[in-house]
């Protein structure tokens, strides 16, 4: 029996619920002490590094079962998601309104992609046919990737009438801190 497939889906879960955990310990309390813009731009760097999926071709060389039409399809989709990620976190940094409704696609798109490329895993069987840095890939970055999509619709979502310079009783860590003002 090849315990391939269930140790993968296993790690895969798993790290779904250590980054869920993670998550609500301690990414949503720095969201909140934290003004809207620089929450979003702190969730939208993990998304950045989806061009990481240009490594499936290497996979792929190496023996990874995946057609070139599905590597493509993942390849396309990632780096799609990084470009629109890293053009959010500029205009976030301008405080561009822009940022929002881009950062929003990003989600939709995370969410396509997502559910797109588990699809194409299942046709081509490849559960379980990871290994080396693709089964890393699936396992930590792709769970993690998931993870933050969810984070930042939320944020965009519950910070919808926030606006994207307002820092009202949060941190920046764009500016310094300031000291109170004396009385």
């Amino acid at each position: 029996m090849s315990y391939l497939t269930p140790a993968q889906a296993s790690a895969q879960f798993l790290s779904l619920i250590v980054f869920a955990a993670i998550a609500r310990w301690y990414v949503a309390p720095w969201l909140e002490r934290h003004g809207r813009a620089d929450a979003l731009i702190g969730l939208l760097w993990v998304q950045v590094f989806r061009y990481v999926a240009l490594q499936v071709f290497s996979a792929q060389g190496a023996g990874f079962p995946i057609s070139d039409a599905g590597a493509m399809e993942i390849v396309v989709g990632d780096v799609a998601g990084a470009v629109m990620a890293f053009v959010s976190i500029a205009l976030l940094r301008s405080r561009e309104r822009l940022a929002i409704p881009l950062a929003w696609l990003l989600v939709v798109e995370t969410a396509y992609d997502t559910v797109t490329n588990i699809q194409g895993g299942v046709r081509e069987h490849l559960m379980g046919a990871a290994s080396g840095v693709t089964w890393m890939i699936l396992v930590f970055f792709v769970p993690m990737v998931v993870v933050s999509a969810v984070l930042l619709a939320w944020q965009l979502y519950a910070r919808r009438g926030e606006a994207l310079d307002a820092e009202g009783n949060r941190i920046s860590t764009l500016a310094p801190a300031r000291a109170p003002a004396e009385a």
